[in-house]
């Protein structure tokens, strides 16, 4: 397989990850099943690659104003909308969907950094010289 699909199977494996986290520790967000899981990572990360950029972009001024917190409501937004597109996946309201959107966002980021091809490997290799 070509280094482009792996990366994308990663990035959707580790968006399926992180919603079926939150959906655990978060009594708001459910799934009915699995592929409606998989369903909803795979258009959240497409609407996130999409149309977040776009509203970043329109909501500039605003997002400026607030130091950057309101895109943090386009976050929620995002996963609101995805709710809304995928049958099986619920989430309880805006609030849900806004604590819900800061969790993926710091649990991924952080299981990304914590693979040695993406972030900084925690381990050295048995060949490197320590300084």
């Amino acid at each position: 397989m070509s280094a482009s699909v792996m990366d994308f199977l990663l990035h959707w494996g580790i968006m399926s990850f992180s919603l079926w986290v939150a959906s655990r520790l978060f009594k708001g967000l459910t799934f009915d099943s699995g592929p409606a899981l998989l369903v909803s990572a795979l258009l959240l990360g497409f609407v996130n690659a999409v149309l977040r950029p776009l509203l970043l972009l329109l909501t500039f001024p605003l997002t400026l104003l607030s130091f950057g917190l309101f895109a943090l409501v386009i976050n929620a937004l995002m996963l609101m909308l995805v709710a809304a597109l995928v049958s099986g996946c619920r989430v309880s309201g805006f609030w849900t969907a806004f604590f819900v959107s800061i969790f993926i966002a710091v649990f991924s980021f952080v299981i990304e950094l914590l693979l040695p091809s993406q972030g900084v490997a925690i381990i050295p290799a048995a060949n490197t010289i320590m300084i």
